[in-house]
Parts: structure tokens; sequence; C-alpha cells
């Protein structure tokens, strides 16, 4: 492989895939700074308070096996319109618990068996919950644990690509590389001297 067929593959591979990630390096740099200043950029969470009964038949088994869990999911997701993924699910003898998870929103559900009554807490952190959950891959689901992972790949092969380029700059390439060095060891020494 020719030095001018590698930098122009560099340039085509850069190029595109700088364009065709755009959005999702744009959504993960912003995030980054909203999740690094949390304390100015989220609101504080609006939280409410349900309280109700089931129906007896559903909590009251003795043999834990046949509680009817699908009903009480599904019976709090008709309710109250809930989405997110159902977690913790667990049993006593006294009480059901079990939470609905997603980003920037949690709800928990506390069940006492002796008299099917119910209390609903939910937990919703807005935009800026859901934005900074998203970032950090929190209660999002496998697909969009992919999606972080390939955005990872991505953004390597644009500063990869970026570097190979200024390679073939001869004009800017000490400068380029001296720059590169001057960035990295000023990033150590603010971590090593200011970041613990």
């Amino acid at each position: 492989m020719n030095k001018k067929y590698f930098s122009r593959i560099s340039r085509w591979l850069h190029i595109y895939v700088s364009m065709i990630s755009f959005i999702i390096v744009l959504f993960f740099s912003i995030t980054g700074l909203t999740l690094n200043h949390a304390d100015y950029f989220q609101k504080s969470s609006i939280i409410t308070e349900e309280k109700g009964t089931v129906d007896t038949s559903w909590v009251i088994q003795q043999d834990t096996l046949k509680i009817k869990k699908l009903d009480l999911v599904e019976f709090f997701r008709a309710k109250y319109k809930i989405k997110g993924a159902v977690q913790d699910f667990r049993i006593d003898d006294r009480e059901i618990s079990f939470s609905f998870k997603a980003p920037g929103f949690q709800a928990d559900v506390f069940i006492e068996r002796e008299d099917a009554s119910y209390t609903l807490t939910i937990t919703n952190q807005g935009i800026m919950g859901f934005v900074n959950d998203l970032h950090k891959g929190r209660d999002t689901g496998k697909v969009w644990l992919w999606i972080i992972d390939i955005s990872a790949i991505l953004m390597t092969l644009i500063s990869l690509t970026g570097l190979i380029l200024l390679l073939f700059l001869k004009k800017k390439r000490l400068s380029g590389i001296v720059l590169l060095i001057i960035g990295g060891l000023i990033s150590y020494l603010v971590y090593h001297y200011w970041g613990q």
C-alpha cells in the first residue's frame, strides 16, 4: 500500500466517520459538560407519591411463587403510565417491593401483603437527568450500551485518522506533533498536581 493511497483512505475515513458520528460525538461532548457540572445544570428532582390498593388475591398467597408479579407490574404500568425496566423485585412475609427504572426516572413500589395497600414514589429528574443517564448508560438497556461502545470506537477512529492525516502534512507535521505532546503533558500535569 503506497503513501498516497493510505493518505486518501485516511482522509476518506476521517471525513465520513466524522460526519456519520457527528451527532453522537456532539451529544457525548455536551453531556460530558452537564455531568461534570451537574449541580449547575440539573434542577432538583420532582418526587410524587401515590397510595392505593391492589387486588388482594395477587399478594396474599402463602406460596411466594404464586404471587401475581406480572399482574402487579401491569397494574402500575396501566394506572400510572410508568415505563422503564422492572428491577429489584423482592417478596418477604410482610411486603412486596419493586422498582421501575429508566434514564432520569425511577418509580418505587411498596405493597403491604396483609391489606394489599401500596405506596408508589415516582422520582423524575427531568431532561437533564435523562440525558446524563444516557451518557452514563444507566438504566438504558443493552442496545444503548452498544451505541456507547460504537460511538467510542468511532471517536477513536476519528482521532487516529486525524493524526495520520497530520503526519502527511509536511509543513504542519512538526508543529502538530509538538502541540500533541504539549497537550498530553498539560493533561498529565493538571491531573498530577491538581487532580487528586
